[in-house]
């Protein structure tokens, strides 16, 4: 008898109810992706997340009683949160990098088609950022109109204060390996590479991978020395 294929547990936060239709439909017919509820605003997003325990939850921006971005922020400080993929019609710079700030691991745009989607919740639930093509433009546009000398000093003094260990997990991560890949590159447990990320959280003060990867990228090393 065959082992059960694992499931990733979604949850939809969308005001429209016609959006949280298609998606369900759409995702419905995946074998590997299972939508186990559906929120019509962040405040009830935050609570059916908290109460169903989905992996990825796929999020909304603009709702009434709490945003999206809000909502994000919340579930993002809870001890064992989510997953979550921004998914708006607004591609706008200060969306993304607002989305990215509340700790979203992933970025798409409405329009994207419905494979992208289901690659997206995929990538993310196996802990890899997902953003989509326009969306890195417009975050490689807006690092590059920043004062470049200061994100460097900035990040290199955020980088300076981490050991030796946690250095090397970074620079791994802002290549954009994997824990497994980590744990095999670096000789570790994967138990052991998750905690040294979870410290990368904390001493970076940042909230996600993509997060620290652009401070990887801010500080000139790129991972790759």
């Amino acid at each position: 008898m065959s082992a059960r294929k694992h499931m990733t547990r979604v949850l939809i936060v969308d005001d429209d109810p016609l959006v949280r239709s298609a998606l369900t439909l759409m995702l419905g017919g995946q074998p590997d992706v299972e939508v186990v509820g559906e929120a019509g605003d962040g405040r009830e997003g935050i609570r059916l997340a908290r109460d169903l325990r989905p992996e990825v939850v796929l999020m909304d921006i603009r709702m009434p009683q709490v945003s999206g971005l809000e909502a994000t922020e919340a579930l993002r400080a809870d001890p064992d949160p989510p997953h979550v993929i921004v998914l708006t019609t607004f591609d706008a710079d200060e969306h993304v990098m607002a989305a990215l700030a509340a700790g979203a691991d992933g970025f798409l745009l409405k329009d994207t088609p419905p494979a992208q989607i289901v690659d997206a919740i995929r990538t993310v639930a196996a802990g890899h950022p997902m953003l989509s093509p326009s969306v890195t433009r417009t975050l490689i546009d807006r690092v590059r109109a920043d004062p470049a000398a200061d994100r460097s000093t900035s990040a290199r003094e955020r980088l300076a204060a981490l050991t030796e260990r946690e250095l090397e997990v970074a620079l791994a991560v802002g290549r954009g390996l994997s824990n497994a890949e980590i744990a095999s590159e670096l000789y570790l447990s994967v138990p052991t590479v998750k905690a040294h990320v979870s410290r990368l959280f904390e001493k970076l003060d940042v909230t996600n991978r993509v997060q620290i990867a652009i401070t990887v990228h801010d500080s000139g090393l790129n991972g790759g020395s």
